[in-house]
């Protein structure tokens, strides 16, 4: 198998993007990401999206988008995997480029939400979970995470204000992002005076959905002369039950200590050696239990690493540098994108006020479901 670079990336604001179509959002990014690597064509397209069929009335994204931004006769597929879709598509490419049955391709994460009304767009998303045993007894995901959320509070004798921090570092990362949603800072205190969502889930535990799209283009590595070289190192993607209640412990994602595993292995670190963390915080308790499964803290401890201010950009574990879902937003297909989008601008030194110092290895774990389908990439920094 071939070393694999990222050459190129490129994205747009997350919003409610009224004035813009599905293509023109996807079309921006990967022109963004095409004009970043040098590159006029490649040789394949790999779309990451979950809702198009169901919000925007469009299937077959893959020629949808070859056919806008001139990639005719090339390969182009649209990868689904719930909210990790983005992540998904960007390993088949990965695959496929490693493999060497292409020596160039372009992943585009792309989600346009705002097409279909709350309601609509709340019972698209609940396509993700378990017909029979989940979305017929009429939960929510926000309810499912807000259920696993009660029972990690009851078991480790967390308070709700504990997960304050996970927010607050988020917000406070996104002020410094313009391709972010919120761009506003939170306090304990707003945290916790937040609307309820799902006891004991509020607002300011749950991130936005929106309109947007982040693209990379990939390479062989040995094809890349610009410094510094930014390396696929790891990938790994692994599947839990697509129902929260049939797992051993609703408490432990298993799909992500499987799948980060499997990647440390494959990069050849471990994670004390990972510089910054792009994780899944659709949900605060989602980053409590990813810190814990991907071996940062010990099981139930997770929230500790918020409290005992680690996870800034100056902490031992830094994670959500750019906002994270909670503040740059959660455009579900495009999500996955973003955050490799991110580590290479960490490990390219292009994040300004929330720069990691001397970063070299960045971690991105994107979630499907309620931990059902979880995927981590690791990627080095080579000068």
């Amino acid at each position: 198998m071939r070393q694999v670079a990222i050459l190129g990336i490129g994205q747009t604001k997350i919003d409610e993007h009224w004035d813009k179509s599905l293509r023109e959002i996807g079309g921006d990014a990967a022109f963004a990401a095409m004009q970043d690597a040098g590159m006029e064509t490649v040789d394949a397209l790999y779309v990451g999206n979950m809702l198009s069929s169901m919000v925007s009335g469009q299937n077959q994204l893959g020629t949808f988008f070859s056919d806008w931004i001139g990639l005719w006769r090339q390969e182009a597929v649209k990868i689904e995997a719930a909210c990790g879709s983005g992540a998904a598509a960007f390993r088949s490419a990965l695959m496929a480029v490693a493999s060497g049955d292409v020596d160039s391709a372009l992943v585009v994460g792309v989600e346009k939400m705002t097409d279909k009304a709350g309601r609509d767009v709340t019972a698209a998303l609940a396509t993700a979970a378990d017909a029979d045993y989940e979305v017929e007894q009429g939960i929510s995901f926000v309810g499912i995470n807000a259920l696993v959320m009660r029972r990690y509070m009851h078991e480790y004798g967390w308070k709700h204000e504990d997960f304050a921090p996970f927010s607050i570092n988020s917000h406070a990362n996104a002020m410094h992002n313009p391709y972010a949603r919120l761009h506003e800072k939170i306090s304990v205190e707003k945290f916790e005076r937040s609307a309820m969502i799902a006891t004991p889930i509020n607002l300011l535990d749950a991130s936005p959905t929106g309109d947007g799209a982040a693209a990379a283009v990939i390479v062989p590595a040995d094809k890349v002369l610009r410094k510094p070289r930014i390396l696929v190192s790891g990938s790994a993607s692994a599947t839990d039950t697509i129902a929260v209640h049939s797992r051993k412990d609703p408490m432990f994602l298993q799909a992500a200590y499987s799948s980060s595993r499997r990647a440390y292995e494959m990069a050849g670190v471990t994670p004390g050696d990972i510089d910054v963390f792009e994780l899944h915080d659709a949900f605060s308790i989602m980053a409590a239990l990813s810190l814990e499964a991907s071996g940062f803290a010990e099981k139930g401890q997770g929230v500790r690493l918020g409290l005992d201010n680690e996870i800034s950009p100056q902490g031992r574990v830094p994670v959500c540098t750019r906002g994270g879902l909670k503040a740059r937003g959660h455009p579900v297909g495009a999500t996955g994108m973003y955050q490799i989008v991110e580590v290479v601008q960490q490990l390219r030194g292009e994040c300004g006020k929330t720069q990691v110092d001397g970063a070299k290895i960045g971690m991105a774990q994107n979630i499907g479901g309620s931990g059902a389908t979880i995927l981590t990439h690791i990627l080095k920094k080579d000068d």
